[in-house]
């Protein structure tokens, strides 16, 4: 949609995404304050007052790519979880999914930590959101056996997230190799110790214990 309220031409689509993507990079690299409406159709190679046809104000685009950001993370998660055999592939191909699109798009981290006080309500829309389909997930597993029934679905959606997230961060946006470079990806030795934590959290305990290490 325009800022006007009316759709978009193709064109317009693509205009909007260019502003978009510009905006994903000046709020990376300068934060909200330093950033600018200037500095993001410079960056897109758009004039000023196009930008105006599309957003109205540094606040809504700013707004916008938050939740833009948080449907193409979730898209990358949802698609990397397709075709799993049970909830724990389920989990590992997810968060796979999710640092594969963190790798790509650091940005994500510095647009919502900014959220929270820049648009608070749009730092709980992201969570809430990613949270809502962690949470059916994790209920259709217990009704498959996959996943312990005793477990409260919405308190391990919001752990499991946590841990993504800050597994995402040491790894990902705090890791560097010599040459200073942050890495493509995140090991799969780390991925595989997430994982042992995360099954012995998940799995159904019998009355000895654990079914699975």
């Amino acid at each position: 949609m325009s800022a006007t309220g009316k759709p978009l031409t193709k064109r317009g689509e693509a205009t909007r995404r260019k502003l978009l993507e510009a905006a994903e990079e000046v709020f990376a690299d300068l934060g909200y304050h330093e950033a600018s409406i200037v500095k993001i159709t410079e960056r897109a190679g758009i004039g000023l007052g196009t930008f105006y046809l599309y957003f109205d104000s540094k606040q809504q685009i700013f707004e916008e790519l938050v939740v833009d950001l948080n449907r193409r993370v979730r898209h990358s998660m949802a698609e990397a979880m397709a075709g799993s055999a049970n909830r724990i592939d389920a989990e590992r191909a997810g968060f796979e999914g999710f640092f594969r699109f963190t790798a790509a798009h650091p940005a994500l981290y510095r647009v919502v930590r900014e959220a929270e006080f820049v648009s608070p309500e749009m730092l709980r829309l992201h969570y809430t959101r990613i949270v809502e389909g962690y949470e059916a997930g994790l209920r259709a597993a217990q009704s498959d056996g996959d996943v312990d029934a005793a477990l409260d679905p919405e308190v391990t959606a919001w752990a499991l997230m946590g841990a993504g997230e800050l597994i995402g961060m040491r790894y990902l946006l705090w890791e560097r190799d010599g040459e200073g470079r942050p890495p493509a990806e995140i090991g799969d030795d780390v991925i595989d110790s997430m994982m042992r934590f995360i099954r012995n959290a998940l799995t159904a305990t019998n009355g000895k214990g654990r079914t699975h290490d």
